[in-house]
């Protein structure tokens, strides 16, 4: 629904993931850009009409303001007057009235969620949607007969109607310890199934079981030290967290839970989640840049150093969001990390994977985000955000042909795909990259690439230039029917195959129609979407 002018994102000609569906843009009237909308929002005009004041607003109040005069909206519990934003917004006032005097909620996630409304419409805030309050501060979770977890009643009962069985926790202490055990009751998780963060007096782990996550979130009642260690018993799907007590002290109560604590939450449903420190359903922490250097002539690949109080490993396909203010105002863009080489012996020694997250950035000198980003000196800080995306590793099992379409910095999710698919998957017979490019200049990681392609002969790379020199002898165009269907061979007439796509809008979206074209089912096609 909300939306931001084509230089912030993405930036002409940008290969950053995002939604496949597209979407209408209209023309805005001049001093109506973004820029234009940040002066406004800075210049003390009242833009909710209440004067500075902050109000509960009803259902009943809510649908009252449903002109383009007067038009609230409720985004994730919070309500807006978006009146005087009409104009700015790229798609139009028609698309922001779809949500006139209504929750909305979904049809914000499904067009860009990613946007960082609170931070634009600030001061356009009316106030909160008259909902119930959660649990009260000082209640106090005492270890009674199920040692501190809570009624099975609390946790939402999607698993049960879909016939699995929902997550619970426990606790236990010694002198210096509290170990926090999560029961999953799946056999498909991994480290990257949990994401652990300890800020402040807070304590919050969320564990991502299928289309749900578990989320545990507790404002502890004695204080601990920054590091802890998380272990997965894989075979009975059980995740332990060991915290270090600061004072060898017994705990009565693992301490207050705050909003949510002890819900499975399913994953569409994440949106209506007002409960996160920044009222926004992503929940994020300050990574420390460690290093950034040169990788084609405008993209760096940058190292940033996780916090010892989190515990974060990105799943294979997944992205997150870098958050930054910039003039004033915070932006939120979307990437997929990356591994720091595809070859292990381009970096020696490697860094301890699980401390540090890697990002292929392209920078575009005349957007909002990227420039500031490059700008950032070692030492500074960028917060990152939990992962998302939808992209489920059970597709890859017993695997026999993987087919990579990547344009650009599109290339970024094919990284571990690369590494993951050529370390972990026993039948896999072939993996084809088809890398599309303007010039040899911004082929990114062309060594490695070549050189795994030597190394390990399932893997076969392939550079398709649209504007190449004339000493260029490769393949030269854009993505076509006559590229695709001479690439697109299996290696067996009936073999399991996957292809992955991921590029630009109209570069993902021709994809797609292509590989419709050439009839390629679509459980068999993968497309990256952010």
């Amino acid at each position: 629904m909300l939306n931001v002018p084509s230089q912030a994102f993405p930036a002409p000609r940008s290969q950053q993931r995002v939604a496949s569906g597209g979407r209408s843009k209209v023309p805005l009237k001049q001093g109506r850009s973004l820029m234009d909308w940040i002066r406004l929002t800075k210049s003390g005009k009242d833009l909710t009409g209440l004067k500075g004041r902050l109000i509960e607003v009803t259902e009943e109040e809510l649908k009252k303001h449903n002109k383009k005069d007067d038009c609230w909206i409720c985004i994730r519990g919070f309500v807006y007057n978006v009146s005087p934003y009409m104009e700015y917004h790229p798609g139009g006032e028609d698309e922001l009235m779809r949500a006139a005097g209504s929750d909305g909620t979904d049809l914000f996630d499904q067009v860009h969620r990613w946007v960082n409304y609170e931070s634009m419409l600030k001061e356009c805030l009316v106030g909160r949607m008259a909902l119930k309050s959660p649990a009260p501060k000082d209640y106090c979770e005492e270890k009674k007969v199920l040692n501190g977890v809570f009624p099975q009643s609390q946790v939402t009962d999607t698993f049960a109607k879909e016939g699995h069985s929902s997550p619970s926790y426990d606790w236990f202490q010694t002198d210096s310890l509290v170990t926090i055990v999560i029961y999953t009751k799946q056999k498909d998780i991994g480290l990257d199934s949990i994401i652990v963060d300890h800020q402040g007096g807070s304590f919050r782990a969320e564990t991502i079981i299928q289309d749900h996550s578990f989320l545990i979130y507790i404002e502890l009642s004695h204080e601990i030290h920054e590091d802890f260690s998380v272990r997965v018993v894989e075979n009975v799907g059980k995740i332990e967290i060991v915290l270090k007590k600061k004072e060898n002290t017994s705990w009565k109560c693992l301490g207050h839970p705050r909003e949510n604590h002890n819900s499975l939450i399913p994953k569409k449903d994440r949106g209506f989640l007002w409960l996160q420190i920044l009222h926004s359903d992503l929940y994020y922490r300050k990574c420390q840049l460690i290093s950034k250097e040169d990788v084609t002539h405008d993209t760096k690949l940058f190292c940033w150093l996780l916090p010892p109080s989190t515990h974060l490993q990105v799943p294979i396909g997944r992205h997150v969001y870098l958050k930054l203010t910039v003039t004033g105002t915070e932006i939120v863009k979307p990437y997929t990390p990356v591994s720091d080489s595809l070859i292990s012996e381009f970096k020696e020694p490697p860094l301890p994977n699980n401390n540090y997250i890697y990002f292929l950035i392209k920078i575009y000198p005349a957007g909002l985000f990227t420039p500031e980003l490059d700008h950032l000196q070692i030492g500074n800080f960028v917060s990152v955000s939990n992962p998302e995306g939808n992209l489920k590793i059970s597709r890859f099992q017993e695997l026999e042909d993987l087919f990579l379409l990547a344009a650009g910095t599109g290339f970024t999710p094919m990284v571990k795909i690369l590494n993951y698919a050529l370390t972990n998957i026993p039948s896999l017979r072939k993996v084809k990259l088809m890398f599309f490019n303007k010039t040899e200049d911004d082929i990114i990681w062309r060594s490695q690439l070549e050189k795994l392609a030597f190394k390990d002969k399932r893997f076969e790379v392939e550079f398709v230039l649209s504007a190449p020199t004339s000493e260029w002898n490769g393949k030269q165009g854009h993505i076509s029917q006559a590229l695709l269907s001479e690439f697109l061979k299996r290696s067996l007439d009936k073999s399991k195959a996957l292809i992955c796509v991921c590029g630009s809008t109209p570069f993902t979206e021709q994809g797609i129609r292509l590989l419709d074209d050439l009839n390629f089912p679509k459980d068999e096609i993968h497309s990256f979407t952010a």
